[in-house]
């Protein structure tokens, strides 16, 4: 039953929200947002507690503040992905503005495949749609599996109906299907910066230890694809700006876990140098830091 509920409030939000005259829409996001905070939720409580990592000097008011605009700037991902699939390609260069494009632009020109990886900060599906819709370029992600399936079947539809090519999470076929696309020349996008797998690198994030996905790095060694970090920012309703940062190289000297783990600790530096300076838009509501991972008396790992 839980299930099918959830299922159903998706598929209102995107058969309805969409409908919905833009102002609407985004005060509705707002009012939504601003409930869930004013509720201290666990997702809330979790949201305060990465960023007073974040921002370690910052006081009680001012992580209530970081928070509540982070519970808007989630909401406002929301809302603007029920609303994406009906967005012109026009409409969505004008309103993504990309920074230091050219490393991806002449990565893409010199044929030799490029990994994108980025973490949980602003709408990376509409980062997605500027790469299939303004720079004509197709590319293939990964999904985690959702339950119900009927609601992975559904991200996984909006994705495709924004170009993109999803292969889900589970399971090591998705690893060499991304190999091969990226030996053909061909863009992949990564979410990267909270590892699903408990089997990946430990980083130095913030000052304390957290994991993240080897793939990424794995990827560029094995295909020679660029690997290019990527931040995204919120400006005001409805622009957002994106910065491509200089490629992370494969050290020339190591062996592959040693390479694997400077290479991901050189992202998590990007990553941590986009969300300092932009706290409000990291939509990071789960346990990161091994610290928060460890079990509690009587727990089991969690």
């Amino acid at each position: 039953m839980r299930d099918r509920l959830t299922d159903a409030l998706y598929g209102l939000g995107w058969g309805a929200v969409r409908k919905l005259p833009e102002p609407v829409a985004s005060a509705l996001g707002r009012t939504i947002a601003d409930t869930a905070w004013k509720r201290r939720g666990e997702g809330v409580l979790r949201l305060e507690a990465n960023l007073a990592r974040v921002v370690p000097d910052a006081g009680p008011e001012r992580l209530a503040e970081l928070s509540k605009a982070g519970m808007r700037s989630y909401m406002r991902y929301w809302m603007e992905s029920f609303r994406l699939p009906v967005w012109s390609a026009e409409r969505v260069r004008r309103h993504v503005t990309i920074n230091d494009a050219h490393y991806l632009t002449d990565g893409i020109a010199a044929g030799r495949g490029v990994i994108i990886a980025l973490p949980h900060l602003a709408n990376w599906d509409l980062a997605g749609a500027w790469v299939t819709r303004t720079l004509n370029t197709p590319f293939t992600t990964v999904a985690e599996r959702l339950k119900p399936e009927s609601l992975y079947d559904r991200f996984v539809a909006y994705r495709e109906s924004l170009g993109m090519e999803v292969l889900p999470h589970a399971g090591g076929a998705a690893f060499g299907t991304l190999a091969r696309r990226l030996r053909a020349g061909g863009l992949v996008c990564l979410v990267a910066d909270r590892d699903l797998s408990s089997s990946g690198v430990e980083v130095k994030y913030f000052g304390e230890t957290a994991r993240m996905p080897a793939g990424p790095a794995l990827l560029a060694q094995q295909t020679g694809a660029l690997l290019l970090p990527v931040t995204l920012w919120y400006g005001d309703e409805p622009a957002m700006h994106g910065r491509i940062h200089p490629p992370v190289e494969v050290p020339e000297t190591g062996t592959r876990a040693e390479k694997t783990s400077a290479m991901t600790q050189a992202l998590a530096d990007a990553y941590a140098t986009g969300i300092a300076e932009h706290p409000e838009d990291w939509h990071m509501l789960q346990r990161l830091w091994l610290a928060d991972l460890e079990p509690r008396p009587g727990e089991g790992r969690r």
